[in-house]
């Protein structure tokens, strides 16, 4: 196939259950993504999005294919790799915060910092998140956004080469939405985290580089965006 970028995924397919009871998620999926692009991912309910996302996550193995993050096939990995491969490279964020509510903000965040070998500096990253002045809060004395921006941050903590987003701002109202997105924007622009966003909100991909959807299992649209939109620019 072509160059290989920076997460390449070649003839993926994946399917559950046996017999006549057995369904076909993905469909021999094959894409090249590119160090330092925010690619979002569309396709209605049951498409094999999150599916997707979590094979690139290396929580769920392909049937066949390959996935190929940073140079290393993932999908030859034993399983303590994979542990390391997630730790290295990985930072996930996700529609459900999932903090720990008996955890500061600070905390919830630094629990991740010590899964690196190469974190970002704590105390820089709160501050640039916006939450310095919430960083000794409980998540249940902060607003649902500010929730988001420390599950942002704690993604971010471990310093990963690439973020996989499920929904990241499906919790959240439209205003809360942009200033994630916009914050999205920036980390992808400062500190250069491959981005794959899982989502249903399709103005999010006029501030993408690479445009991806689903449908039946097959890819319907891989296009790259020749016009990108910042984010505190988009409207739905």
């Amino acid at each position: 196939m072509a160059q290989e970028g920076f997460l390449t995924i070649d003839g993926l397919t994946k399917s559950y259950g046996t017999g006549e009871a057995r369904t076909q998620v993905l469909r021999g999926i094959s894409t090249n993504i590119d160090r330092g692009e925010i690619c979002v991912l569309f396709g209605p309910s049951g498409s094999g999005k999150s599916t997707f996302l979590n094979m690139v996550g290396g929580l769920e193995p392909a049937d066949e294919g390959r996935i190929v993050v940073n140079g290393t096939d993932i999908t030859k990995l034993r399983d303590r790799e994979l542990v390391e491969y997630r730790r290295r490279e990985l930072g996930f964020i996700f529609q459900f915060y999932n903090l720990v509510p008996d955890l500061t903000i600070r905390e919830n965040i630094e629990v991740c910092q010590y899964l690196s070998k190469n974190p970002l500096p704590l105390d820089d990253l709160i501050n640039s998140l916006g939450l310095w002045e919430h960083r000794k809060k409980f998540p249940n004395q902060v607003s649902g956004g500010q929730q988001q921006r420390c599950a942002i941050g704690r993604a971010l903590v471990k310093n990963p080469s690439l973020l996989l987003c499920d929904e990241p701002t499906g919790a959240l109202d439209y205003h809360t939405s942009k200033e994630i997105l916009d914050l999205m924007e920036r980390v992808n622009r400062e500190y250069g985290s491959t981005m794959v966003i899982v989502t249903h909100n399709d103005a999010i991909r006029h501030m993408s580089h690479h445009i991806l959807r689903l449908r039946d299992g097959q890819l319907s649209e891989d296009v790259r965006n020749e016009h990108l939109l910042p984010a505190r620019e988009l409207t739905w």
